[in-house]
């Protein structure tokens, strides 16, 4: 058993943001922290106070964590960037909402004196004395203390305050991970109501002291527990009143956290035994759990009941089969043709999840390359005459400025151009779509047709098609590339308008070019002949598309597997220390790095022969390196054993904060089961005699931070979880149980459908009355399973200040 914390984070927008530039505009992004240590970083919006990033990440996390904090920058390119506000929700906030934080937050300044972090390791002791018992603090060491100086570290001493007495230890110069064991001792009172206050500051020499957090016990509970011993939270100092610096601000969030206790996998078989049972029976099943399923599911969150169920049959091998009957269950309550698909039911969010599950690489193959080129060009493209702005194009030549009608004539033949380039790369791309992509496409394809027969209705079958791989799949993707994982930067207006007008075109094309697509916006008739023309391509492609017969679709599948694509995979900078000398940034050598699910492996370029680096068993932990080590804050280092058993640290630089997120994530999963897996790790470097960190003598000593395994990012390419899909499913059904029973005791179930006839060692018959049963089953699973040890919180003396 598990417990597993995950957070769904959307940044939606921002609206009324201060103006940090000198043109009167500010260039927003967001950096998100869990706990102090940034995570994720959206794109920059240029040039606006109002900015929209409709960013979509999940994010994996001990279920210890304490905050997440969302701070507006403002990006500068020749000085350090702009803190513009932040927002802060505290996992006690979040989990007063249960269905989510959703909505507009105010940015607050950001105080130095709030912005800490890290923890401290203290021993309290009350001990007798020949007049009177006396407080004993021992100071023994910090870790991930905030750097505040430009070296990107701190001075760090602490300072103990009781009873009007202060004392501090030495200064630790130039560490975030300090070690002091220094012991304190005060005079104690038997029934004295002051606090014992400990304060981390970082020491400067001219100017005033740096606040770093701190720690406030209530000594009355101390004389009841005698000792106590721990890690401590540093905490911020609230006591001053906060100053109003005018409107920061809003930033609209969605914010979701899920904490779910995963059962091992044997508990959850009869659930997914039960559905697969029921999937596999299709339209002929009796319980009709599926439908049962739909119906009782709200339209808010049918999307992610639809991923959960996509994914839990796809780990199955039961996908096709489970949209199949989707499919058919669809298509029985559907009278008009014009209508299929187009509203919001299980079957069109559990298909436009499947694409994205099954589909990606294949649309990162064809859209990939078309929007890579529309990027670079970055020229003015517009079609609708009442937003033409001659202005903004300059001129077509040495003499004559353009017209209205020459940017309209170019416009049109770079779209022509783009869209002809990408119905010529789908065209060819039959052979490289996933087999399961192209089987569940057979099966839409048969059933519409089955369902609409004759000439009226000859390109039913091509739109039910086309609904989804163009308008809910490619079109999307072209129109906000990085949300597909397609670019790592938001289009600027000129690029966007571009894609804006290249998906309305794929859309027409989708559409079959029907007159009512045509009508809807006129000035999109300079390219009718490259859609006309595409409707003929597009068609041939789906002809071929669906022609696949079980086995070459075992066969494709068999190939595939045979063939798994790399986990992650991309450029970045290798150190390799050697020798005892200074390491220096110019030790960095650019390499192509693949990571498999068997080794991380480098090559000179991405088609040059790989040689095997690290096997992932080998793999101890993956882990950040501080900023001051090499001077960049996106360095990670792969702490591993080589053959002959011996330690050794690999240094990758990566090329922002993203990408070493991703690479770390991805490291993290592929090697979390791996035996001897390190709970602590240095963050610094062993530079001369000690390590930069905390500046430990003995190479082989132990590490000063705790190991981040557990910290990842969700990904469109992660592999399947089968217990936690089933685990979100259970508890899905559980919030749906009353409308479940309210089902079965429906007199239209009959007698043979809804009754529950019970034989002697015989359990329900009825699939409802079995589904109820097993929910039951879980429900005692777990609250009999033996709870997940609370984290250890030695802070049960913390009395925080506010």
């Amino acid at each position: 058993m598990a417990k597993r914390s995950s957070l769904s984070i959307r940044i939606v927008e921002g609206k009324n943001l201060p103006a940090k530039d000198i043109t009167g505009s500010s260039d927003p992004y967001c950096i998100v922290k869990v706990d102090n240590e940034a995570i994720i970083r959206t794109a920059t919006v240029w040039k606006t106070l109002c900015p929209f990033w409709g960013e979509e990440y999940q994010v994996h996390l001990p279920p210890t964590f304490h905050a997440v904090a969302f701070y507006v920058m403002d990006e500068d390119a020749l000085s350090r960037d702009d803190v513009i506000g932040k927002v802060c929700l505290t996992r006690d906030t979040l989990a007063s909402h249960p269905k989510g934080f959703s909505g507009w937050a105010h940015l607050t300044e950001v105080d130095p004196d709030e912005e800490v972090q890290g923890e401290i390791h203290l021993r309290l002791e009350v001990v007798p004395g020949p007049r009177a018992h006396r407080l004993r603090c021992s100071v023994l060491e910090a870790r991930d203390l905030a750097p505040k100086d430009r070296n990107g570290a701190s001075d760090p001493f602490v300072r103990v305050r009781y009873n009007g007495q202060t004392q501090e230890t030495s200064i630790v110069k130039k560490s975030c991970y300090p070690r002091w064991n220094e012991t304190f001792e005060f005079e104690l009172e038997e029934r004295a109501a002051e606090a014992l206050c400990v304060e981390a500051w970082d020491w400067d020499l001219v100017s005033r002291n740096d606040f770093l957090g701190k720690v406030v016990f209530n000594v009355q509970r101390l004389w009841v527990a005698q000792q106590e011993e721990g890690w401590f939270r540093l905490q911020p100092d609230q006591s001053k009143s906060r100053r109003d610096k005018g409107n920061l601000g809003s930033l609209q969030l969605e914010v979701r956290l899920r904490d779910e206790t995963v059962l091992p996998s044997g508990c959850y078989q009869p659930l997914v035994q039960l559905l697969c049972h029921e999937v596999k029976l299709g339209t002929q099943g009796s319980g009709q759990l599926i439908p049962l399923i739909e119906e009782t599911t709200s339209t808010e969150c049918r999307q992610d009941v639809a991923t959960n169920l996509l994914k839990l049959f796809l780990g199955q091998g039961l996908a096709k089969d489970f949209l199949d009957l989707l499919f058919q269950l669809e298509l029985q309550r559907t009278s008009e043709a014009n209508t299929l698909f187009r509203s919001n039911s299980l079957a069109s969010k559990s298909m436009e999840s499947f694409l994205k599950v099954a589909g990606m690489r294949y649309l990162h193959g064809i859209v990939g390359p078309i929007i890579d080129k529309v990027f670079e060009e970055k020229k003015y493209v517009e079609l609708d005459p009442s937003k033409v702005e001659v202005k903004d194009v300059g001129c077509s030549g040495l003499h004559r400025p353009q017209t209205e009608a020459d940017v309209l004539e170019q416009s049109a033949q770079t779209l022509r151009a783009h869209l002809g380039a990408l119905l010529s790369a789908l065209s060819r791309s039959v052979r490289a779509c996933p087999a399961v992509v192209r089987a569940t496409f057979r099966q839409l394809f048969r059933r519409v047709r089955e369902r609409f027969p004759g000439a009226q209705h000859e390109n039913v079958p091509f739109i039910a098609v086309t609904s989804f791989l163009c308008l809910r799949f490619f079109s999307p993707a072209i129109m906000s590339p990085k949300l597909f994982h397609l670019r790592e930067r938001h289009a600027d207006a000129r690029t966007s308008r571009t894609l804006l007008l290249l998906a309305k075109a794929v859309q027409n094309v989708g559409n079959m070019d029907t007159p009512a697509s045509r009508a809807k916006e006129a000035w999109m008739e300079p390219l009718q002949p490259t859609v006309r023309q595409g409707v003929a391509q597009l068609k041939d492609f789906i002809t071929k598309l669906v022609d696949i017969e079980e086995k070459e679709e075992l066969d494709l599948q068999r190939t595939l597997s045979l063939q798994a694509p790399p986990v992650k995979e991309g450029p970045l900078f290798i150190h390799r220390t050697k020798g005892k000398g200074p390491l220096s940034s110019s030790s960095f050598k650019k390499l192509h790095f693949s990571l498999t699910t068997e080794a991380l492996s480098f090559a000179k370029t991405p088609s040059s022969k790989k040689s095997a680096f690290i096997r992932l068993a080998n793999i101890r932990a993956a882990e950040k390196v501080e900023e001051k080590s090499f001077g960049s804050s996106h360095v990670m280092q792969v702490i591993y054993t080589d053959d002959a058993g011996r330690a050794q640290t690999a240094y990758l630089q990566c090329k922002c904060v993203n990408e070493l997120n991703q690479w770390l994530s991805a490291l993290r999963k592929v090697s979390i089961n791996n035996s001897g897996l390190l709970g602590s790790y240095h963050p610094g470097i062993f530079r001369g005699d000690k390590w930069s960190c905390c500046h430990q003598k003995d190479k082989t000593d132990r590490g000063c931070d705790k190991t981040r395994s557990r910290v990842t990012l969700q990904e469109w390419n992660d592999p399947l979880d089968h217990d936690l899909e089933a685990q979100l499913i259970y508890r899905h059904l559980l919030g749906v149980e009353p409308a479940l029973r309210e089902k079965l005791r429906e007199p239209s179930r009959g007698t043979e459908a809804g009754a529950v006839p019970m034989g002697p060692g015989q359990g329900p018959k009825d699939p409802l009355a079995q589904l109820l049963q097993v929910l039951q089953d879980l429900r005692e699973a777990h609250s009999s399973s033996p709870a997940s040890p609370p984290p250890s919180r030695p802070t049960r003396l913390l009395e925080l200040q506010t």
